[in-house]
């Protein structure tokens, strides 16, 4: 890092630091989309497939919004692209309350369209977001600690998405309406955009006739290594959407249980995920990429082994074997993008924003997978849905085993 930036992040105060940290619980609103699904399907009586689409509604905007966001944020700056973000989501927060408060009546057609489009809005401001907000938290950073940085946001919004599945749990059990959750979302979602705009960050001077374009960021897949991290964070995101939306599924057809009580427990699993995500911060800076990718990919795949015996025979099993199969699954799954969007970024040092676009473009793999999953589940019962689930991982797999598939043609030259 230069001089410049790194003189920049010293001035900046923990004070003007908080706004952007307190971003990431805003960040972490994605995250709802699945818990949301399981109380929607029960509602409008939906098949598996169709519920898995509201996760497309929500993470199809990665693919589409990623490159022009990296271009947006060269031309209004940081700060006023996570303000745009920020704004977005709480429209997508605003459409729900008024589906549930005024069109309350059973499988309400507006009330679904409402949900629809929040689905889809959430997807827009979580794009945007995801873009702009780690290079702006990257400022108050540099050297070695710009990883130990990133990784405590990706640690806020983790603690926030394991407490989701138990505040949606507490309102519909408290005042049988669940989506409630909503209006206690846009509070926060307010009060952060607010702060945020007050904030003060000296950030690098606006350049409105940047060249950077749409096409040489997509040039990068170009290059084998970025390539693969690109799949590799498609991966990550298609596991953390389907585990989130399906798990619930499958404890629920294996105990009787109610969604209501079932979704609760995604809470395992978003734990294991913040804890992995803030111990990360210790253990990825004293392990090498490879010996990262290995550990995670290792638990990932017990994780799909346990879900797999759970669906084929949980009614004669004890409910502990997927608790256990949710919590290796959120330790070995949450530091997988960190670890991927590392690998590219050393292998183009030089080209780090367009490969930031490049990789959260790559979260569109929420979109694509999830509905293969529901219908595989739908097809041959919950362990079709795990068996996609599992060939999914197999890549990280190829990747972590085969580790010089992901090293540039200059580190392979310099192994022989």
């Amino acid at each position: 890092m230069s001089d410049e930036s790194q003189s920049r992040g010293q001035a900046l105060g923990r004070a003007a630091m908080f706004p952007v940290m307190a971003s990431f619980l805003v960040l972490s609103f994605i995250d709802f989309v699945g818990t949301a699904t399981n109380y929607v399907k029960p509602e409008y009586d939906l098949s598996n497939t169709v519920a898995n689409l509201f996760t497309t509604m929500a993470c199809f905007w990665f693919l589409i919004f990623s490159a022009p966001t990296s271009v947006l944020m060269s031309k209004i700056g940081r700060r006023k692209t996570v303000l745009v973000s920020i704004l977005v989501t709480l429209f997508a927060m605003a459409f729900p309350i008024v589906g549930y408060a005024f069109f309350d009546t059973d499988k309400n057609p507006v009330r679904f369209v409402l949900l629809v489009i929040s689905f889809v809005l959430l997807g827009v401001g979580n794009t945007l977001m995801q873009v702009s907000l780690n290079p702006l938290l990257g400022m108050f950073a540099h050297g070695d600690k710009l990883a130990a940085t990133l990784n405590i946001g990706q640690g806020i919004k983790a603690c926030t998405s394991l407490l989701t599945p138990l505040i949606v749990s507490w309102f519909a059990i408290a005042f049988g309406k669940w989506w409630l959750v909503y209006v206690l979302y846009l509070v926060i979602g307010v009060v952060i955009y607010v702060l945020l705009s007050a904030d003060k960050i000296d950030e690098p001077e606006v350049n409105p006739d940047t060249k950077t374009t749409i096409g040489g960021c997509l040039s990068l897949l170009k290059d084998p290594v970025v390539l693969l991290c690109f799949f590799g964070i498609i991966m990550h995101m298609t596991i953390d959407v389907s585990v989130n939306a399906q798990g619930p599924r499958i404890l629920a057809e294996m105990t009787g249980w109610t969604p209501a009580a079932a979704a609760s427990f995604n809470t395992i699993y978003y734990a294991s995920r913040a804890v992995s995500s803030l111990g990360g911060v210790y253990v990825l800076s004293r392990i090498s990429n490879k010996a990262g990718l290995r550990i995670s990919t290792l638990l990932l795949v017990l994780s799909m082994v346990l879900m797999g015996a759970y669906s084929l025979w949980g009614t004669g099993m004890s409910p502990f074997v997927y608790y256990v199969a949710m919590c290796l699954c959120g330790l070995g799954n949450s530091n997988m993008f960190t670890l991927y969007m590392e690998r590219a970024m050393l292998v183009h040092p030089d080209r780090k924003n367009e490969i930031s676009a490049l990789m959260i473009m790559g979260l569109f793999g929420g979109a694509v997978f999830p509905p293969i999953v529901g219908a595989a589940a739908d097809g041959f019962g919950q362990i079709g849905g795990v068996a996609v689930m599992f060939i999914v991982v197999l890549f990280a797999v190829y990747c972590s085993f085969n580790y010089k598939v992901l090293l540039s043609k200059e580190e392979r030259a310099s192994l022989k």
